[in-house]
């Protein structure tokens, strides 16, 4: 028997892709971080799964993927290239009492803060999950669960020496709609839909 599709939900979010270059020095970070913390603290986040979430959609019903890529869309083709830089690294909530483990995305205009928010007033109706009060673009490098008072030590101490550090530059034209599946061994990512910037 056929499932009834209007019950399946996908489980979404919409980013900018990171080019090879800059992926490559952010994985060079990234293994510079790792001995600074204990093994069964942090969880690493795979290359593959670098990217810059301008939202995170969470469970959207099937039957309103469709809708939601117009509405992306229609963003996107109003929407100029941004000039991106890949620089420093951080910390949420901070550095005091870090759970995530991020590289900085900022662009030189702040054209990157009006995209996004033009991509949450456009989407934000597909998801049950609450926007970004104070959008940062980032990557995520890992998660921490119950650092030791070391690990939080070494890190913050590495992050300053990093925070002027330059990870790469790049023009970004493209927007995915990426769909995440979770599984045992880690989340497996699945473009559904890629939108130009500035495209016709």
């Amino acid at each position: 028997m056929a499932s009834d599709s209007s019950t399946e939900k996908l489980r979404l979010f919409v980013a900018i892709p990171i080019p090879e270059p800059v992926r490559d020095e952010i994985i060079r970070v990234q293994q510079e971080l790792q001995p600074l913390v204990s093994r069964d603290v942090a969880r690493w986040a795979r290359s593959d799964q670098f990217h810059l979430t301008l939202r995170f959609l969470g469970d959207v019903p099937a039957d309103g993927v469709e809708d939601l890529k117009k509405s992306a869309g229609a963003v996107c083709r109003n929407a100029r290239p941004l000039s991106l830089r890949a620089e420093g690294v951080g910390f949420f909530p901070n550095s005091r009492s870090p759970r995530v483990i991020w590289v900085g995305i900022n662009d030189r205009e702040g054209r990157l803060v009006s995209l996004q928010q033009q991509i949450e007033t456009a989407v934000g109706q597909f998801s049950p999950e609450p926007g970004e009060k104070n959008f940062t673009g980032h990557v995520t490098l890992g998660r921490l669960k119950n650092p030791r008072p070391a690990d939080t030590r070494d890190l913050a101490a590495r992050a300053q020496s990093l925070e002027k550090r330059l990870f790469g530059e790049w023009t970004a034209d493209e927007i995915e709609i990426i769909r995440s599946e979770l599984f045992p061994v880690g989340a497996r990512y699945t473009s559904l839909a890629a939108f130009r910037l500035g495209a016709v």
